[in-house]
């Protein structure tokens, strides 16, 4: 089974890029965040397509907003949008960042974590309280056969982000919200990918601005955790960097996990460009 995360940023304006990219890869589920579509767009745009390449699929849309969906080749049952007592940001409704299905056996959850803003942002609290409650969703449930996958919008350490000196005092890299983020992991959840490449250079996000990219001035945001079940089947975790070339991309790449078969052929996700400069030290 080879599991997907990818926060497309538009699954309408990504559609030429997705398309291509379910071909080429051939995931058999694949989480998506930042779909921007209501559930009738979604519906008018991708149900057709992705049934033809034997998909099921689950949206939870908020029009211009957010999104997230699961696409499965291996079941997708007892569909469940949002999170048990979601919290929502002053007063509103709840917005579409979690939708969770039964796929493979395993109980599959996409998730869009809020952004925060800025430490002294109400958003920010808002984003302790939905990570609280999705921890609390895996802790009730069976995290063993668990898989957590998206954008979570918070760089796990300071090795997961291109220079931790230029996030002083910013989102993403708080002691809260890594302390929210290990909390989720404490529930029996492994950050594969970390686990896969303990040492290396590995990130999923690069801003679009000033070349970011090329230069891999990036961050690790996008990340799958899984189970013990799950977990202990990975036969390959890596970050698909060819997703972020060309024309037209997300500012996010897809991130892979491949369970109990290894892929062929030489991935090359997590081996940065050779002039990529060395992040500073922990500070």
């Amino acid at each position: 089974m080879r599991l997907a995360t990818w926060n497309v940023n538009s699954a309408k304006s990504r559609l030429p890029r997705l398309l291509p990219w379910l071909d080429e890869r051939a995931p058999d589920v694949v989480c998506l965040q930042e779909t921007k579509l209501s559930d009738a767009d979604w519906a008018a745009e991708l149900d057709g397509p992705l049934a033809e390449r034997g998909y099921a699929v689950a949206h939870h849309g908020q029009g211009r907003w957010n999104g997230v969906a699961l696409l499965s080749r291996v079941g997708l049952d007892d569909v469940v949008r949002g999170l048990p007592a979601e919290p929502v940001f002053e007063g509103g409704a709840p917005d579409a960042r979690a939708i969770t299905a039964t796929c493979g056996g395993l109980r599959v959850t996409s998730v869009y974590v809020p952004n925060g803003r800025t430490p002294d942002d109400p958003h920010y609290g808002y984003k302790l309280r939905w990570l609280e409650a999705l921890r609390h969703m895996v802790s009730a449930g069976d995290p063993s056969t668990t898989v957590v996958a998206g954008d979570m919008n918070i760089a796990p350490t300071d090795e997961d982000v291109w220079d931790p000196a230029v996030f002083v005092d910013s989102t993403h890299v708080t002691p809260p919200e890594r302390e929210a983020l290990a909390a989720l992991e404490a529930t029996g959840l492994a950050d594969v990918v970390r686990d896969r490449w303990p040492t290396e250079r590995v990130f999923s996000y690069w801003d679009y601005r000033a070349g970011r990219f090329h230069k891999d001035l990036g961050m690790r945001i996008d990340l799958v955790l899984c189970g013990a079940d799950p977990a202990g089947r990975v036969q390959a975790a890596w970050i698909d960097r060819k997703a972020r070339k060309g024309s037209g991309p997300s500012d996010h790449a897809p991130v892979m996990v491949d369970l109990d078969t290894a892929p062929d052929g030489d991935l090359g996700p997590v081996v940065p460009p050779p002039s990529a400069p060395a992040a500073r030290p922990r500070r």
